[in-house]
């Protein structure tokens, strides 16, 4: 019998939402299997402070250890009333592992916490979570560190000596700003034996935007290396064999398992491939500046169709072009007809930018009241403006990325003076002259420079990556890519950027990244603007 189902995500949107706040999101037998395997040797106990439906509980029955006792904990009481907690090896309390954790450590702790990003965690228990972090790793982790972050935190100051630890966590864990300080804690205090990733047909969250990984770890002297292990194909036993042979089956028809240094595996990323070597001497900040688009804190207030700029009477000083989502920059060259096309289908184009103005016009004053009345003044992000509706202020980009989207990710030459809200980034070239803005653009869009995206991005589901502008100017620009767009004579590390002339519309059919025969450009240094330190 059946008695845990695959979890059924809802459609309804406000039903999902629940599921986000808690971060409840169901752990699939196959994979609690194979962690539960991991800690369930050598103890009496198995810990677990999220229990949810009771996915590791199941597991644990599934590997026939009745000799292991299961106590486990939820915050949700009503998880905590399904019949599978009713069998007499197991022992659950309603308690807050974060708050109210048990009062002794644990030989073995398995667990999917509960994965609620860091804008849905309330300032009381930013507080207590950056406490903890202090605490455990001598200083606090940047803000955007989720919450499961912390549980896994705390579950390693709960594991005894000698004790294993298996949690399943989304990629951001090794891959988000806040990665460096947690790992170098993590790898320097206890040993990393393994980590389970999983391709994206073997994903254990199907049509959910994360990354899955698994941490196998224990509190003993560190390795030098460990287990990387890359699932291909989901609901398979053979991941719990392997496991449960303690890495040495040699049989591995649903998964690869490479051998990796812990310093290269911290470096490189232990979501992502190895780098048996470094990829380029040069990376994208060699050639270009990067910054994120605008943050207008409402788009439903600032960024205007024309129908409405036309009948709000906004003056079209108050007024620049703007591109908001990647799904209306369709192609790879983003021209002015696309704009027009965009009004034409109501979408909005036009973003309200009141900066360098004492006195306002009737029709921005009246504008500026039903905002007001929007309460935007009060809105965390907006609030922080001096006066409220003080838009962010950008150059425009020669080039863009859409650094997220069910689409693959890809650079965009600007051709209008469009600015980008935050669905993109900005890249400044650091030299103006056109050619070489070309030539950039499609180098960058060489699918060997595309494919480095990994090594700095973050990955989500159905292959999605998100790419923060720290990483994409560490992106590495093969050197034969370099060499092939005539990059190399103009590498320059240290210059500021000026505004580039506006790229001429009438380009030749042959000036796009997908062509076999690339579209060369060469250009004359002297008569680029750039300014150097």
């Amino acid at each position: 019998m059946n008695i845990y189902p695959k979890q059924l995500l809802p459609s309804a949107w406000d039903v999902r939402e629940r599921l986000r706040e808690k971060g409840q999101f169901w752990t699939p037998s196959w994979v609690a299997k194979a962690m539960v395997a991991y800690v369930a040797e050598e103890t009496d106990t198995i810990f677990d402070p999220a229990t949810g439906r009771g996915a590791f509980l199941k597991a644990l029955f599934d590997i026939r250890k009745s000799d292991v006792k299961y106590f486990g904990i939820d915050i949700d009481s009503n998880v905590l009333t399904d019949p599978i907690y009713k069998h007499s090896i197991a022992t659950v309390e309603n308690r807050d592992f974060i708050t109210n954790p048990p009062q002794r450590k644990f030989k073995a702790i398995v667990a999917n916490p509960p994965y609620i990003r860091h804008h849905r965690i309330n300032n009381e228990t930013k507080i207590l979570l950056k406490q903890i972090a202090t605490k455990a790793i001598g200083k606090p982790l940047d803000g955007r560190a989720g919450y499961h972050i912390y549980f896994l935190i705390q579950a390693l100051n709960w594991l005894e000596q000698e004790g294993k630890l298996a949690f399943i966590m989304p990629a951001d864990t090794c891959e988000g700003i806040f990665a460096q300080d947690l790992w170098a804690w993590i790898s320097k205090k206890y040993c990393i034996e393994a980590t389970i990733t999983f391709s994206e047909n073997a994903t254990p969250f199907p049509n959910i935007d994360t990354n899955a990984i698994v941490f196998l770890i224990k509190n003993s002297l560190p390795n030098k290396t460990l287990h990387w292990v890359k699932v291909t194909q989901a609901n398979s036993d053979a991941l719990y064999e392997y496991i449960a042979s303690k890495f040495t089956l040699q049989k591995r028809d649903a998964f690869n398992v490479s051998c990796r240094e812990i310093e290269e595996a911290l470096v490189t990323g232990l979501s992502r491939y190895p780098q048996v070597m470094k990829c380029s001497k040069y990376s994208l900040k060699d050639f270009a500046d990067v910054m994120r688009g605008i943050a207008t804190g409402s788009n439903s207030f600032f960024f205007l169709t024309s129908q409405q700029v036309e009948e709000l009477n906004i003056p079209r000083e108050f007024l620049k072009r703007a591109i908001g989502r990647t799904a209306d920059a369709t192609g790879d060259i983003l021209t002015i007809q696309n704009l027009e096309d965009l009004d034409k289908k109501m979408r909005p184009t036009f973003l309200l930018s009141i900066n360098e103005f004492d006195l306002l016009p009737t029709q921005i004053s009246d504008y500026l009241q039903v905002g007001i009345k929007m309460d935007l003044p009060n809105q965390p992000l907006i609030g922080q403006r001096k006066p409220w509706y003080k838009m962010e202020k950008r150059q425009v980009p020669a080039i863009l990325f859409a650094y997220l989207g069910r689409r693959n990710a890809r650079f965009i030459l600007n051709q209008t003076q469009a600015v980008p809200l935050t669905a993109f980034l900005c890249l400044y070239p650091h030299i103006s002259d056109p050619g070489y803005i070309r030539n950039l653009w499609l180098a960058l869009n060489h699918q060997d420079t595309l494919a480095n995206l990994q090594l700095v991005g973050k990955s989500y589901g159905s292959g999605a990556i998100k790419v923060e502008p720290s990483g994409l100017r560490e992106l590495p620009i093969p050197e034969h890519v370099v060499a092939l767009y005539n990059l190399e004579s103009i590498k320059c590390p240290h210059t500021t950027y000026t505004e580039p002339q506006p790229l001429p519309l009438n380009l030749d059919s042959d000036f796009s990244p997908n062509n076999q025969i690339p579209a060369l450009h060469s250009f004359n240094l002297l008569n680029t603007s750039v300014s150097t330190h």
